[in-house]
């Protein structure tokens, strides 16, 4: 091993991705509206709450439902899958639209520095 892989660490964490597809149009692929980095099972959990919270009062009443059903029971599920290191998704669907928070578990690498003159 050089000394430039032995110097590397990686750190555990999750990737967040929201993504929005169609239902009227199942053969379009679904649409990548954001995401993140979270170094923790706390921050990714908080990151699909702050989301919920975000939007809820747009959404329709069914929608607002589900969305307040995950706040209030279901977030806890998905906090424990997290801390299992386990993937994980909450979906809600909006009228012809259904939006999904996937959460997975990935290894960080540091990003390069430069040591220019």
């Amino acid at each position: 091993m050089n000394a430039l892989a032995a110097s590397v660490t990686v750190q555990p964490g999750f990737w967040c991705e929201c993504w929005t597809q169609d239902l009227n149009n199942p053969e379009e692929e679904p649409v990548l509206h954001g995401s993140t980095g979270a170094y923790s099972p706390a921050r990714a959990d908080r990151w699909i709450a702050i989301a919920l919270r975000t939007i809820s009062s747009a959404l329709d009443a069914d929608a607002s439902d589900q969305a307040w059903e995950w706040l209030r029971d279901s977030r806890i599920d998905t906090r424990r899958a997290l801390l299992r290191n386990e993937p994980c998704s909450v979906t809600i669907t909006n009228g012809p639209t259904r939006v999904t928070w996937a959460v997975r578990p990935v290894l960080f690498l540091p990003l390069a520095t430069c040591q220019c003159p």
